[in-house]
């Protein structure tokens, strides 16, 4: 940033530099009034005096286009930092992002009431359907047992069947819903991970759970 506001600045002051002067018009006006001192008809010094007002009028045009550019360059290189520190944050945001994601979601407490269908999640609490609050209960109770859950097994185990009965969509069927369900769909997302290939687990600290 630091770079690019002292470019700008360095081309405005080129700029101005190098605009013609504002009282350069009027200057020559003043030269022919002495080259031609002996115009003295009505006409002569009628006309004289229309130069004299336009060279009045040149500098003070030319100093308002001074102020415009000038103006225009602070506007752009205002624009310009706001870009780059937008820019910066974005990326700092990905990064911070992306840590977590490979962290995975800090929970200090997991406190799962089957009985009210309620969740405290860092004493946040949810309230879950009954679906929900089983499907999170069977993840948790793999998660202490440091099992990865397919999703036949999942659906499996909610419903009673045998994991050879039941299908794979059943069980992402039932992740996708307690997502939904917790509400936030970063936080759900990191708490119930994916694991390519395996299966569904709880990315937490086992001994932060508690079921009641």
């Amino acid at each position: 940033m630091v770079v690019i506001v002292a470019i700008l600045l360095v081309a405005a002051v080129l700029l101005f530099v190098n605009l013609p002067d504002a009282n350069a018009f009027n200057a020559r006006v003043e030269q022919i009034f002495i080259q031609n001192d002996d115009l003295t008809s009505g006409a002569e010094i009628k006309l004289l005096e229309i130069l004299a007002q336009s060279g009045t009028a040149f500098a003070d045009t030319l100093t308002s286009y001074r102020v415009v550019i000038f103006v225009l360059l602070i506007f752009s290189t205002a624009l310009l930092v706001a870009a780059l520190v937008f820019l910066t944050t974005i990326i700092g945001l990905n990064r911070r992002m992306g840590e977590i994601e490979r962290a995975g979601i800090q929970v200090n407490s997991l406190l799962i009431s089957r009985e009210e269908r309620t969740v405290y999640l860092n004493n946040m609490e949810f309230t879950l359907t009954e679906a929900a609050i089983e499907t999170l209960s069977v993840l948790a109770e793999a998660r202490m047992d440091d099992d990865v859950l397919s999703g036949a097994e999942l659906e499996a185990i909610v419903s009673g069947r045998d994991a050879s009965d039941c299908e794979e969509a059943a069980g992402a069927t039932r992740i996708k819903r307690l997502r939904d369900a917790l509400g936030n769909q970063l936080m759900s997302e990191l708490l119930v991970k994916t694991i390519a290939r395996r299966g569904y687990m709880l990315s937490i600290d086992k001994d932060v759970i508690r079921m009641v």
